[in-house]
């Protein structure tokens, strides 16, 4: 299989990559390295390596051939001759902790914890709280309740058609994983409004009392 053959694409990718970068770029530290979960096809990951060429990318996956279409994105780099700061990407499951990783200054997960267990969650704050600098960042992007409350007629659809393919998985309720993230010393740092009824949520690693 040639390199052109191994890229994954995504349409969600292509649409909502440009509202969170611009938030990224607003909120990540200005260099060191950046750990992304469940990076899926990679095309967030190229595209956010790209355009912030001090940070160093590091995208992770569970899925073999999201692995390989990572690769093969990271791959277009060394054709373009930019600079590759785009990492090579490692096998990642989040509830298995300790991480395979070396330090990182941000985490970044993109559509993660709705299609996951719970655990899954709080494995992520667990490993943030335990290896982020303190002001490093965790930035989450995906729909969330509010108040208990779908935010529109289209994520409670979704929220429904993600309980039917698992029980376990679902839309979360934002005040649960702000709460979750306290209990770890995150707290958090802003709230942006993103295209289709999503939301950025940041937080940042506060200094151990």
């Amino acid at each position: 299989m040639n390199t052109s053959e191994r890229r994954l694409t995504s349409p969600a990718a292509a649409r909502n990559r440009e509202p969170i970068l611009e938030v990224l770029r607003e909120v990540l530290p200005p260099r060191g390295v950046v750990l992304e979960i469940a990076s899926g096809s990679g095309e967030h990951a190229l595209h956010f390596a790209k355009a912030m060429p001090t940070l160093h990318w590091q995208p992770s996956d569970t899925s073999g051939s999201a692995l390989n279409s990572i690769a093969a994105w990271r791959e277009t780099l060394f054709h373009a001759d930019a600079p590759v700061n785009l990492r090579e990407p490692i096998a990642l499951d989040a509830r298995l902790r300790p991480w395979p990783v070396e330090d990182f200054v941000a985490l970044v997960c993109i559509n993660l914890i709705h299609i996951a267990p719970w655990e899954v969650a709080k494995a992520l704050f667990q490993e943030a709280g335990a290896r982020l600098p303190e002001g490093g960042v965790f930035y989450l992007y995906g729909p969330f309740r509010r108040d208990g409350q779908h935010t529109s007629e289209s994520n409670a659809a979704f929220d429904a058609s993600l309980r039917e393919q698992n029980p376990r998985w679902g839309v979360r309720d934002l005040e649960e994983v702000i709460e979750l993230a306290a209990k770890h010393g995150l707290a958090l740092e802003r709230l942006v409004e993103m295209p289709a009824n999503n939301l950025s949520v940041v937080f940042k690693r506060e200094l151990p009392v």
